[in-house]
């Protein structure tokens, strides 16, 4: 059963506390509260799991006047948390699992909740292909959608500037008040006057590389689906579109020149079977009828706590073999409970230690591995 729920300003920084923890990423937080119920009780845990999990040094947890401060700073620029339990937390992206556990939110939360279109593509787009991501956001605007993408360089900047009339959200890496590109200063201005800037991360948080496959799973976890405008074939708009087809949502593309190796991953992309889209109207027509809660079956933050949590020497004994079986490469989660022959609830106890403990981590897509 869904039970979203506003939280109040004590269980807020709560949880924000622990969603800004280091170690405690997506996976571990839907962990920690599904076991202990609530944000305070698994913050109270934290250290002796932990510990458990072989970490030596102890786990920095960030405290209540960090958040707090962080709260506050986000209400001066005139922005709003949003935690995954929230009402107001888009429907689209609580149905991934997990969530990002907190939003970060300046300009118009209600475009969230509106019927989203993604356009992504290569930062060194053509011409035609920068006028084709504006044409195509400004007609789908028209016909009521919202437009999503990443404040990229090339046909991210063209699909927002194609939209800023009728609404458009930027998904950033860093925090929401971290300018990048610098030359995107005016378009960012822009879109917080005409749309929402978005980010999972704290403020003040500067982009590095390994946030924007974060950034990307958002994108496409608030869209009904994927349009890719020109990419290359080791193009990160391929990790977006491979994120929405994970998600269940529409996965499209534009077809481009063969001699073009900017249309190499988009022309790749139509082979695997992507939509192949020419006009705004292709993209109407698939998206039409889809709503929100067909995409995937929400999950729920707030399970209850387990009633019979595993022994702590299944747990002991769990974490060498989940070891052992585990190497850089990621693996898929349920594959490596697969292959321990081990009860899901103690794989999921020892995975969600040995992350704490900084050991291992789990990535989008459900895989893990060590870290």
């Amino acid at each position: 059963m869904n039970k979203k729920r506003a939280l109040g300003p004590r269980a807020l920084t709560a949880w924000l506390c622990l969603a800004r923890t280091p170690q405690v990423g997506p996976v571990a937080f839907r962990g920690l509260l599904a076991r202990f119920g609530d944000p305070e009780t698994a913050l109270d845990a934290l250290p002796a799991l932990a510990r458990r999990g072989g970490r030596i040094d102890p786990l920095k947890i960030t405290s209540k006047a960090a958040a707090e401060d962080e709260i506050n700073a986000l209400e001066r620029l005139g922005g709003v948390l949003l935690p995954a339990c929230d009402p107001d937390f888009p429907q689209a992206l609580a149905a991934l699992d997990p969530p990002p556990p907190v939003l970060s939110i300046l300009g118009d939360v209600s475009l969230l909740s509106k019927p989203i279109c993604a356009i992504v593509g290569a930062r060194n787009a053509s011409a035609i292909g920068m006028r084709m991501a504006r044409q195509t956001a400004s007609e789908l605007g028209e016909q009521g959608f919202i437009i999503a993408s990443g404040l990229a360089r090339g046909i991210d900047g063209a699909a927002h500037q194609g939209a800023l009339q009728s609404g458009t959200i930027a998904v950033v890496a860093g925090g929401v008040d971290h300018i990048y590109p610098p030359e995107h200063t005016d378009l960012r201005g822009e879109i917080l006057r005409h749309g929402t800037l978005v980010s999972e991360r704290r403020l003040g948080h500067r982009v590095s590389a390994r946030d924007f496959p974060r950034r990307n799973r958002i994108i496409s976890g608030l869209a009904m689906g994927v349009l890719v405008i020109e990419a290359a074939a080791r193009s990160g708009s391929l990790i977006t579109a491979r994120f929405a087809l994970e998600q269940g949502r529409e996965v499209m593309a534009t077809p481009g020149s063969p001699l073009d190796p900017r249309c190499k991953g988009t022309n790749g992309l139509i082979k695997s079977g992507a939509l192949l889209v020419e006009t705004s109207q292709d993209i109407v027509d698939a998206l039409a009828g889809i709503k929100p809660s067909q995409m995937h079956d929400q999950a729920d933050l707030f399970d209850a706590p387990q009633d019979t949590a595993p022994e702590d020497r299944d747990v002991d004994n769990a974490r060498p073999v989940l070891m052992e079986l585990l190497s850089p490469s990621p693996i898929q989660r349920d594959e490596l409970i697969r292959a321990s022959g081990l009860p899901t609830a103690v794989c999921a106890a020892a995975l969600l230690e040995l992350e704490l403990a900084g050991l291992v981590i789990s990535l989008p897509g459900g895989n893990v591995a060590l870290a």
